[in-house]
């Protein structure tokens, strides 16, 4: 029997759920509701360098989108693994839940683990890099491909 909920589509549903957080947060919260500039002032006054912000923003939104379409997935996880123990660090003092005034450490934690379950699972079988042979597989199979 074919289940819908199977490890492959489990894996998607994760790494899409991801995603869109990961671009709502840089595109909409970042730039819309605190604007770039107040972001930045924001890492300002808990002591890290304004500029970044935007490369958190920029590597939000770069990251956000390569999970989306299952590109590279375990690199791109690897570079937002960072970021989001940074904000789970951020967030700590205010508490465990998101809900506390200045948000918990619950929330950035949870995403954190999400990013770590990718750097695991990889991009899956509903990614755009099933559509392309990796250079190992073209390497191994030259032979019968030319």
């Amino acid at each position: 029997m074919n289940r819908i909920f199977n490890p492959e589509t489990s894996a998607f549903i994760l790494r899409v759920a991801l995603a869109i957080v990961l671009i709502s947060h840089s595109l909409y919260l970042k730039m819309v509701v605190y604007t770039l500039p107040g972001t930045a002032e924001f890492f300002a006054s808990i002591g890290l360098p304004e500029s970044l912000a935007y490369i958190v923003f920029f590597t939000e939104g770069v990251v956000g989108i390569a999970l989306l379409i299952g590109f590279k997935t375990r690199l791109f996880s690897v570079f937002i693994i960072p970021i989001l123990l940074g904000a789970t660090w951020v967030h700590f003092p205010n508490g465990w839940l998101f809900s506390n005034t200045g948000g918990g450490w619950e929330y950035p934690m949870l995403l954190a683990i999400m990013a770590i379950a990718q750097l695991g699972m990889g991009d899956g079988k509903y990614a755009i890099s099933a559509y392309f042979p990796s250079k190992n597989y073209v390497a191994a199979h030259r032979s019968s491909i030319l």
